[in-house]
């Protein structure tokens, strides 16, 4: 290679080559951004934030799509935590904001609940301590992940936006912790 230093400055050949992109605050990532992420999903689209409510402010159509796209043979999943679990509780204590994380999480559960029956759409609670600190969302082979910094909202944490290119890299990984926190969790039951 006659550059190389010049090659590797534009060219990503490491471990963070499946980074697209990263935001100080999930905030901070455009709308239009989660818009393309889920209507250009085909075949998975799965919610694993603790609360996922800021999905319902930001897309006012998103219970339409979702029940569209899993009529069309789509994957939807949402994991959340527990509105009623200990975990809840001490992580709203150290939020200390006046929309509690039980009233986030019972928030996206009644627009679960409001979905046709026949939607597929499957929803599970977690307890695991591991899901409290780390959102995943996963479209196909895109992924938003936000780890969640000290007492901070989940838009006022780091995001990073990734794209699986490689076996065992960081999508793999994040995909990995989903699958065992929902091999864990139990469904949510809907009167």
């Amino acid at each position: 290679m006659v550059w190389p230093s010049a090659a590797k400055a534009v060219l990503k050949t490491g471990a963070d080559r499946e980074v697209i992109s990263v935001y100080p605050y999930r905030s901070a990532c455009p709308t239009s951004v989660w818009r393309a992420l889920i209507t250009d999903a085909e075949q998975e689209l799965t919610f694993a934030g603790y609360t996922n409510y800021f999905l319902w402010l930001d897309h006012p159509n998103l219970a339409r799509v979702l029940t569209k796209k899993a009529r069309n043979g789509a994957g939807v999943r949402f994991l959340l935590g527990d509105p009623d679990a200990d975990l809840t509780r001490r992580r709203e204590a150290a939020e200390q904001t006046a929309l509690t994380v039980s009233t986030r999480i019972r928030i996206t559960l009644e627009h679960l609940q409001r979905l046709p029956g026949s939607s597929r759409v499957e929803a599970r609670y977690s307890d695991h301590e591991g899901h409290i600190g780390l959102s995943v969302f996963r479209f196909d082979n895109l992924m938003p992940v936000t780890p969640h910094l000290a007492n901070l909202v989940g838009h006022d944490s780091p995001m990073l936006h990734l794209r699986l290119l490689q076996d065992d890299g960081l999508f793999d990984r994040f995909a990995s912790h989903v699958e065992t926190l929902w091999s864990e969790a139990r469904p949510v039951m809907f009167p």
